[in-house]
């Protein structure tokens, strides 16, 4: 009988710890699900984005780890129960501990300072990505609770739907018909607010074809969770295609259907313009055609809730 129960319970062990690893590296995985659009980059602005990331995560890390290391390190060997650990109730000072104290902090500033300052630069969102390349111009505008995407060169518009080739630097012009809100395309890095009578400029690329979420990240109003958009990296030919069915099919976007879409709604599924009237954009940001009125409920007060129904 003891030659079957052995083997069992070490088997049963081996599972326990097979199954005890598992549980430790969903752990370790799980809170990085939510960060999965910023680590798979999908452009290189994200890529840039993440080694900057992932360089000042090692640089921190230089840090910290050492630091909990010395102090589990110094827990152990001053315990209670060490006779040979020394106890000096009249240190005071030390010039080499000063010394590890102080130059480590600034190195570790120093490294970080420049990681940012270069990326800073490089990155820079009005920066052209590709000058010898012809870019897409795509004007953005945030509305409460949308996303209104014009095509200038192309003469159609989209809303909560951009179509972008992929490889194709895109431009971007952005404004805000309402509050302040900032875009957002994760994978494809470089965030950027959207201001009510300014425009903001911003550059990024898809480098393979995918369909990438986007989203407001800036809290404006009771709509503002449903302010996301999906952004359709095609191949050239794709794009084309559908700026070819898209033209001349569907209303056209002019003061008078750009103040219906500028009033205060969600939009329930994606929808485009056929035609767009010449410098309507500019209208926007120059206020001609007068703002949204931003959110006008939940201010405070008795009147204070979630979300309107």
């Amino acid at each position: 009988m003891n030659m079957t129960l052995v083997p069992t319970a070490a088997a049963a062990r081996r599972h326990a710890t097979r199954l005890r690893a598992a549980i430790t590296a969903l752990a370790l995985v799980a809170p990085l699900a939510g960060c999965g659009g910023i680590l798979d980059p999908q452009g290189p602005i994200g890529a840039a984005n993440r080694t900057i990331l992932l360089n000042a995560l090692g640089i921190m890390l230089v840090i910290v780890v050492p630091t909990i290391i010395a102090t589990l390190a110094f827990a152990w060997w001053f315990r209670a129960g060490n006779p040979r650990a020394r106890y000096l109730p009249h240190f005071a000072y030390s010039g080499r501990i000063e010394l590890i104290v102080w130059s480590i902090p600034t190195l570790v500033i120093l490294f970080l300072g420049g990681v940012i300052w270069i990326g800073s630069h490089e990155l820079d969102p009005a920066k052209p990505l590709n000058p010898s390349q012809k870019p897409l111009e795509v004007q953005v505008v945030s509305l409460d609770w949308k996303w209104l995407f014009i095509y200038p060169d192309q003469g159609v518009a989209s809303v909560n739907d951009l179509v972008i080739p992929a490889g194709t630097p895109v431009h971007f012009s952005l404004t805000s018909a309402s509050v302040m809100n900032v875009f957002f395309v994760p994978q494809l890095g470089s965030m950027i607010y959207t201001m009510n009578g300014m425009v903001t400029q911003l550059w990024l690329q898809a480098d393979k074809t995918a369909d990438l979420p986007g989203l407001s990240a800036q809290y404006s109003g009771d709509g503002f969770s449903d302010m996301g958009f999906v952004v359709h990296a095609v191949p050239q030919q794709d794009f084309e295609a559908w700026v070819a069915k898209t033209r001349n099919n569907g209303p056209t976007l002019d003061p008078k259907s750009y103040g219906q879409l500028a009033v205060q709604s969600r939009v329930a599924k994606p929808f485009t313009y056929g035609a767009v009237e010449s410098a309507i954009f500019n209208a926007v940001a120059m206020q001609h055609l007068p703002p949204g009125p931003g959110p006008d409920s939940g201010r405070g007060g008795v009147d204070v809730h979630n979300r309107s129904e």
